[in-house]
């Protein structure tokens, strides 16, 4: 169990722990509606925000990996958070035991390439620290961007599946050398 949030370094960008100053520009975004439009669909209220928020550490402490804050260098601003989860979702088929993938960048952040470059730098420690076969994502089939992005990240549709109240797109990514996808080994 890690204790601690690695810190991680881009061109434009630190990732790192979230921390409790980011709290008021993290509810914010979370309240954005343009932010949650094709993430559960309904703006988070502060409380729940703080939930969330909360739930990062216990990421972190109980499974080594977690999300990290995404902080812009030239700013110091937190734009976003980027990273992982297991969430044991009640979804079919499971994902439940992979590192699930997640970026969400605040709107005054996008449309910068941030969520690639966070993610490109998350990835990378990931494959360093957590040698898992497959990583996994989640995207509903009307975000484009967010398809887009994962994408550009190696991530694959493998399925689709009723989840959060409406259909979601489940994607992978495998490691180098283990390229076949779920639905391939389903066929076999």
């Amino acid at each position: 169990m890690a204790l601690s949030v690695p810190e991680l370094d881009t061109p434009r960008l630190h990732l790192r722990g979230h921390r409790p100053d980011d709290f008021e520009p993290y509810a914010a975004m979370w309240a954005d509606p343009n932010v949650v439009r094709y993430i559960g669909g309904a703006p988070v209220t502060r409380e729940a925000a703080w939930t969330r928020f909360l739930r990062h550490a216990g990421l972190w402490h109980f499974l080594g990996f977690g999300y990290f804050a995404v902080e812009e260098k030239a700013t110091g601003a937190f734009v976003g958070q980027v990273g992982f989860q297991d969430l044991r979702r009640a979804i079919t088929p499971s994902i439940e035991g992979t590192m699930e993938a997640g970026w969400v960048i605040a709107p005054v952040a996008q449309g910068q390439g941030y969520a690639i470059e966070a993610m490109r730098a998350a990835l990378a420690w990931a494959d360093a620290a957590w040698p898992v076969p497959r990583m996994t994502c989640i995207i509903e089939p009307s975000h484009a961007v967010s398809l887009a992005i994962a994408a550009k990240l190696g991530f694959v549709e493998f399925a689709r599946a009723d989840g959060q109240g409406s259909q979601l797109v489940l994607l992978e990514r495998r490691r180098q050398g283990d390229q076949a996808s779920a639905g391939e080994a389903a066929r076999s």
